[in-house]
């Protein structure tokens, strides 16, 4: 059963400018998660920690699908637990703005005795980094 979690925000701001957001380590980390390394290249795997209520998980990541300006896939699994999940940011441009629609599928396949990777966790996350990349990107002019 697909449990995937679909976020879609309308920025006021270019195509080049959201994708150098999504695909820029230091930008990655105002509105992600802090990530030690980051390269928008098919095989790149990068790691970070993060979590919620004190406690964290090393997120194990390899990037998929590299479309410029277009599409940005990547795995997403935990260090240490089985499933592996897939998110994928996908850009089209509509006048001065852009069109972003993040997808988080694949999350039936984590842990379900691990409470905190149920899909339910997942969507008030993903809405918040969504809100916080807009708010970023169109208050950074």
């Amino acid at each position: 059963m697909d449990k995937s979690i679909i976020i879609e925000r309308t920025i006021n701001a270019s195509i080049e400018k959201v994708w150098s957001a999504i695909t820029e380590k230091r930008k990655i980390s105002q509105w992600l998660f802090p990530v030690n390394d980051f390269k928008a290249e098919v095989g790149f795997e990068f790691r970070f920690v993060g979590g919620k209520d004190n406690i964290s998980y090393l997120h194990v990541c390899r990037v998929t699908e590299v479309i410029k300006n277009s599409k940005l896939s990547y795995s997403w699994r935990y260090e240490g637990f089985s499933g592996n999940s897939f998110v994928t940011f996908e850009l089209s441009a509509n006048d001065h703005q852009t069109q972003l629609k993040i997808t988080h599928h694949g999350l039936e396949t984590l842990p379900v005795s691990k409470p905190d990777f149920l899909n339910g966790t997942y969507v008030p996350d993903w809405s918040v980094m969504g809100q916080s990349l807009k708010t970023i990107l169109e208050t950074d002019k």
